[in-house]
């Protein structure tokens, strides 16, 4: 029956029991009751879910002087993240939160304007009031009885910021009740920003959350100690607190969870797609017309405005020590297993980094300035090499891909890359002496060579990250210039190259590496001018590449008898592979598929003073620093689902593919004759007679006197005019803002299982599978 809104006596038995938990809450109020009550008496659930938003908003009127009061949030707090996600799920519902309750205002009548304010927004600032609550949710800095209690509404909440850091110098005392609170209100707001959940994914950036606009807009008093409270607590939180070794199994650590949601409600704000905005980019500069000058400058979503205007060095310093800190946690872990506590947002974190660099180009240019990238760097290509063979990590895999793709368009990487690789961090790779750059390499060559099959997609961008820093690596160990000739090896076996329409590519990018090394550190590189000499027949195969039909159908045929060099299936170190295959059970969930190289990234060219112009047809079209405008390279806009599933089908199965399409004479022609071979074969006509006389002079079968000999020759005028040298920017685009909606969402839907917020509800945004 429907109950009247003024029937107090029924409506409170949802909040004054004082001793229930979040858990109690979800397992009283189980899924099929909200949904029986939102068919059946759509009135009692409105009345429910105003009543509840209006026992916050009074909370926040008073400061929650009293214990009952505080329980009275609480309960209501747990109540909406419990009920909201089954509002969102049915559309008709959608727009609940964004109507005006008539006559719920505390006045009754509708002269009083609060009443205007839909309910979504009254729920948002009362949340973000308690969020700076004195002996709530922080520290009161008087000491005082109750009357004379500090006024909510006069404090300045930027006094009272959760942990020193960012523009805060002050460490407040730590309480773990404080904590707790935070962290039941910070669910809540994740509930309310995950409506992002129950719409499917679309390229259409103009869908922004309303939730996450409001908040983040100045209608929050509060944008800024919010803003810095939650970077702050992530950054700063050290798992491994007083350094006693196994101390988490003593106590529990109430800033764990906190932390957790934090950088979850902090990625969720700052979902911005960078690629639209018309607005000054991040350094100022606008890509609109002078007339455009009247706008605030930076984006109206204050959090990314906040993020991207950071500049102290002792503020990125922090942020990246922070940052490197927790990202290197796990690798601590397998020293002494369990000493200290293993975190699991790595994502999260890994989100949050690539939109620092993403937004504020300056904090780009503070990780690459000093060696400290390399602290990021190694745990990253820990992750790679641990989830590589784990379906359910396809979406870890690609957020690690992307930031160093982002990272390697910069020339700072490729030099720090050349710092000799001596931590020994426990991975399943040869044994190698040598620079990160090398650990890089075989980390990728892994990747391709013992990865599953979803990871195909991704092969261009590891092997774009392999060319842009190419041209500064020094000295490959013989382990990594071994494993890039491997690759070639296995790429240009004629049934690879006539197997799908774009794997001659792969073929292009590694000769690209071998030229861009032979030109500019030919003097340190022997050991891969060695390798390329012990495997010359690979280029002279490549040069003779046969192109008459009949050869085609040969190379389509031997696919059939001969096992794949890159093999997916019986590989041997897949069978023992730790973490190779995802437990059984657990759950996935699906993502959209990326956008090609050529849209991911824009061409640039490095002038010999080391500055970058961009070699772009419509250069005219782009701002000062490259920013592109919002159509894509290659002048199409992104065509969404429809061009990516076309292009993953003739990706993922090649075999497939080649009922649809056939690979021609004029078809290997067109590319045959563009392989950039000239340098290497001009490389080997002159080394390989003089490699091969010492042989027989000496009678050698030893490698280091060849390595000798080749360590001091010299190519100097012998080899042709060196190429200029090409970088793949990263370039934003509408296509990896929408993946990383879906994969951020997915992250935080299979993170929050306690309460399974969102559990069971009809999402949209991706598929859940079990694996």
């Amino acid at each position: 029956q429907p109950v009247e809104a003024t029937d107090d006596a029924f409506w409170d038995q949802f909040w004054a029991d004082t001793a229930t938990s979040v858990q109690d809450v979800f397992a009283l109020v189980p899924a099929a009751e909200i949904r029986a009550v939102r068919e059946e008496s759509p009135s009692n659930l409105a009345t429910l879910c105003y009543k509840a938003v209006e026992k916050l908003v009074q909370g926040a009127e008073s400061g929650c002087h009293t214990e009952k009061e505080r329980q009275i949030v609480l309960n209501c707090c747990r109540l909406l993240t419990r009920i909201l996600p089954y509002i969102f799920e049915d559309p008709d519902w959608r727009g609940f939160f964004w109507s005006t309750v008539p006559g719920a205002g505390r006045g009754g009548g509708d002269e009083d304007d609060e009443n205007a304010r839909p309910l979504a927004e009254s729920l948002l600032l009362a949340v973000t009031d308690l969020l700076f609550c004195p002996d709530f949710t922080v520290q009161s800095h008087r000491r005082s009885t109750v009357d004379t209690a500090e006024d909510i509404h006069s404090i300045d909440s930027c006094e009272y910021i959760w942990e020193a850091g960012v523009g805060f110098a002050h460490s407040p005392q730590p309480n773990y009740i404080h904590d707790l609170n935070r962290t039941e209100l910070l669910k809540l707001l994740l509930t309310c920003f995950s409506e992002a959940m129950y719409l499917p994914p679309s390229s259409d950036s103009s869908n922004t959350n309303p939730w996450v606009q409001f908040f983040c807009s100045t209608e929050n008093r509060h944008a800024l100690p919010l803003f810095t409270s939650l970077l702050n607590i992530v950054c700063a939180y050290d798992p491994v607190g007083y350094g006693i070794p196994y101390n988490h199994l003593l106590f529990s650590d109430y800033r764990e969870p906190l932390v957790e949601e934090a950088a979850q409600v902090l990625i969720v704000t700052l979902d911005y797609d960078s690629s639209t905005s018309s607005s000054p980019t991040v350094d100022g500069t606008t890509t609109g017309t002078a007339m455009d000058d009247v706008d605030p400058p930076g984006p109206d979503n204050l959090f990314v405005n906040y993020l991207s205007r950071i500049h102290r060095e002792e503020d990125f310093q922090f942020i990246l020590k922070g940052v490197a800190r927790l990202l290197s946690n796990p690798l601590v872990q397998t020293y002494l297993p369990n000493s200290a506590k293993k975190i699991q947002f790595h994502q999260e974190l890994l989100v949050l980094f690539w939109k620092l660099c993403d937004f504020n180009k300056k904090f780009l240019f503070f990780v690459l300035k000093s060696s400290d990238v390399l602290d990021i760097l190694v745990p990253i290509l820990y992750f790679l090499n641990d989830a590589r063979a784990d379906q359910s990590r396809v979406g870890l895999m690609h957020i690690g891909v992307f930031i160093l793709l982002l990272l390697s368009g910069e020339r700072n990487f490729g030099v720090r890359l050349n710092k000799p690789y001596s931590v020994r961090v426990p991975m399943d790779i040869p044994v190698f002496t040598g620079t990160h750059a090398d650990l890089l390499i075989i980390v990728f060559h892994k990747i391709i060579t013992s990865g599953h099959q979803r990871l195909q997609p991704l092969f261009d961008c590891l092997l774009t990250i392999v060319v842009n820093v190419s041209p500064y690596l020094k000295s490959l160990s013989m382990v990594a210039a071994n494993k890039l000739l491997h690759l070639l090896e296995a790429f240009s076996t004629t049934w690879f190259l006539f197997s799908a329409v774009q794997n001659h590519h792969l073929v292009f990018f590694l000769l690209e590496v071998f030229n861009n090394i032979i030109q500019y550190q030919f003097d340190g590189n022997s050991n891969l001018v060695y390798a390329v000499i012990r495997k010359r027949n690979v280029f002279h195969q490549l040069a003779n590449l046969p192109t008459d039909s009949q050869s085609i159908q040969k190379g389509l045929q031997r696919k059939k008898k001969t096992p794949e060099p890159i093999s997916r299936t019986n590989s041997q170190d897949g069978v023992s592979m730790e973490g190779s295959r995802a437990e059984p059970g657990t759950l996935k969930t699906s993502l959209v598929a990326t956008p090609g190289i050529d849209k991911l990234t824009e061409k640039s060219q490095v002038s010999e003073d080391g500055t970058m112009r961009s070699l772009e047809p419509e250069a005219s079209q782009l701002s000062p620093e490259g920013n592109p405008p919002a159509a894509l390279s290659d002048g199409e806009p992104w065509s969404g689902e429809a061009s990516h599933s076309r292009r993953d089908r003739r990706r993922l199965s090649s075999a497939s593919s080649s009922a649809q399409w056939t690979p021609t004479p004029d078809w290997v022609m067109s590319w045959k004759s563009k392989l950039p071979l000239q340098t290497i074969m001009r490389l080997l006509q002159v080394l390989v007679p003089q490699v091969e006389k010492i042989c027989i002079d000496k009678g050698l079968t030893d490698e280091s006197e060849i390595l000798k000999f080749l360590q001091h020759g010299t190519l100097v005028g012998l080899l042709p005019v060196p190429h200029p040298i090409l970088i793949r920017k990263y370039q934003a685009n509408s296509g990896t803002a929408m993946w990383f909606r879906t994969y951020m969402w997915g992250v935080i839907y299979l993170r929050n299982v306690d309460p399974p917020i969102w559990y069971d509800t009809d999402v949209k945004l991706f598929e859940i599978q079990r694996v």
